[in-house]
């Protein structure tokens, strides 16, 4: 029976990658943050709770990642904890850098001075490529990050490729594009815009307020792109592939696609900060720009290539985005009944 230990466990992606990995077999191993109670809910939803062992891990703490690895035979290693908000990473900028960027290689300098053969796997993001410099956006295209988060990602994106090449460690990464699903935390937009749209269709009046409706991202289903991810650690060679559907969409349309699934007939009106949407079927006000949720530097388009990973993994998102919008605010409404 394989082994492996997966940081952030208990967030949206650890649960699924949890998941995937007991169905195919493995002991899992997760690690989590030093409170009084894990907060085990993504894994309780998926019924996996008791199955997972988990470790206090600390990504600050040199001694704690070590004394872990040595515990663990692990033979996978699956890195997704994180600060993973971009919105506070400025707020945060210290230690985004800290958990996002040099945790990376404290875990990667433990693998190799204890578990050299342990197989490594680094979540990077489409963050990384911020002000992008191609359209669509490959593992060759140059990054430029528009975060202190997609800054600390790129850190930990290139020391994983230079213990690959240096050391000649098993260490791939992903470049994930955003993924979301009914697991996905409340503080990200397209949850926002689900709960909101949930709380609206069930009576509730207040409009949900958002920043740049015109930003486009690449969104893709979970617990698709974590097949990915296991599907990198499968290959005889380490390296690095983008995940991602290849379709991009606006913000407005991603709302309009919760609206429409919960019954709504949004109506748009107004431009950047005037924009609202109006439900014409109840005459309810659900949406309007806020400029507090404006980013300082805007990521305006990310659409990702998943060519490489189509043909050297056999790997395809499953789920459209209307797919994806459906299921999310679908999911909502009924956790309100």
């Amino acid at each position: 029976m394989k082994k492996a230990f997966v940081t952030g466990v208990t967030g949206q992606d650890g649960a699924y990658l949890a998941k995937l990995l007991l169905e195919e077999g493995y002991e899992v191993h997760g690690g989590v943050r030093r409170i009084s109670q894990p907060e085990t809910t993504r894994l309780d939803i998926l019924g996996i709770t008791d199955d997972v062992t988990l470790h206090e891990f600390d990504l600050t703490e040199q001694n704690n990642i070590y004394r872990v690895i040595r515990d663990v035979e692990m033979d996978e290693f699956y890195n997704l904890a994180a600060q993973s908000f971009v919105g506070a990473s400025w707020e945060l900028p210290i230690y985004t850098a800290d958990v996002d960027g040099m945790a990376v290689v404290r875990i990667l300098d433990t693998l190799r001075t204890i578990r050299p053969d342990c197989r490594f796997y680094q979540a990077s993001t489409s963050e990384m490529f911020g002000l992008v410099q191609e359209v669509p956006q490959s593992e060759t295209t140059r990054l430029y990050p528009r975060s202190p988060y997609g800054v600390a990602k790129v850190y930990g994106h290139y020391i994983t490729m230079n213990y690959r090449e240096s050391f000649d460690m098993h260490a791939s990464s992903g470049i994930l594009f955003n993924h979301e699903s009914p697991l996905r935390g409340k503080e990200f937009v397209t949850r926002k815009i689900t709960l909101g749209l949930a709380a609206l269709a069930r009576g509730g009046d207040k409009p949900i307020e958002l920043g740049n409706m015109d930003a486009k991202r690449d969104w893709g289903y979970a617990a698709d792109y974590v097949k990915g991810m296991w599907l990198m650690l499968q290959q005889d060679k380490a390296d690095d592939y983008v995940l991602a559907t290849g379709v991009t969409t606006t913000i407005r349309d991603f709302f309009t696609f919760a609206g429409e699934a919960l019954g709504m007939d949004l109506e748009w009106s107004g431009e950047a900060e005037a924009e609202t949407a109006t439900d014409r079927k109840s005459g309810k006000l659900v949406m309007k720009v806020n400029p507090k949720f404006y980013r300082p530097a805007e990521v305006e388009l990310l659409i990702g290539d998943p060519s490489k990973a189509e043909k050297s993994l056999g790997w395809k998102a499953d789920v459209d985005i209307r797919g994806l919008a459906t299921m999310m605010a679908k999911s909502d409404y009924d956790a309100l009944a």
